[in-house]
């Protein structure tokens, strides 16, 4: 999905977004298998997969001479908690070539509201290997504006329930 500057109307950046292609139901929407893949741990093998696969179409694009876009990837906060997540995103960034800062990873608000001192130290980790951070979402749970301060993060993208009907809705 292209991410795209409102002013310029330039594509930015692009977000990976990962589609269940079913032989029986067709192209299943993640809001349907991210849950069960969550509840029996399948997402964290998922979740390297589409981490490593990111990373290969962005430095495949790259070098077929297309602009150098950020590739974004969201991360479960299952895959945050029991994965091995810096290895796996040192390991795809390895074998595919691509710079870090190439990479964005999305972490969900309900990642950040966890074990608060376990996820900023995971989270600054991640920062250290040069990717950008985004916390994707933001609203959705109880998160303040001021746990963000201690966040290195470089996008924060609010919820959409935060901006439908704008600009016509006075609330």
């Amino acid at each position: 999905q292209p991410q795209i500057d409102i002013t310029s109307m330039q594509v930015t950046g692009v977000e990976a977004l990962i589609r269940w292609n079913h032989p029986v139901f067709g192209m299943v929407a993640p809001l349907r298998f991210i849950p069960i893949a969550e509840d029996s741990g399948l997402i964290v093998p998922i979740g390297e997969w589409v981490l490593a696969e990111a990373c290969r179409q962005a430095m495949a694009w790259q070098r077929a001479g297309l602009p150098r876009l950020t590739i974004a990837v969201n991360l479960s906060a299952v895959q945050f908690r029991r994965g091995n997540l810096e290895k796996s995103v040192q390991q795809a960034l390895a074998d595919s070539g691509l710079e870090p800062e190439f990479l964005e990873l999305e972490l969900t608000e309900s990642i950040l509201i966890q074990n608060t001192e376990t996820v900023l130290a995971k989270v600054q980790r991640l920062k250290s290997l040069g990717v950008k951070l985004s916390v994707d979402d933001f609203g959705t749970g109880y998160s303040s504006l001021s746990y963000l301060k201690k966040l290195p993060v470089d996008t924060v993208k609010i919820d959409r329930s935060f901006v439908n009907g704008l600009p016509h809705d006075e609330d």
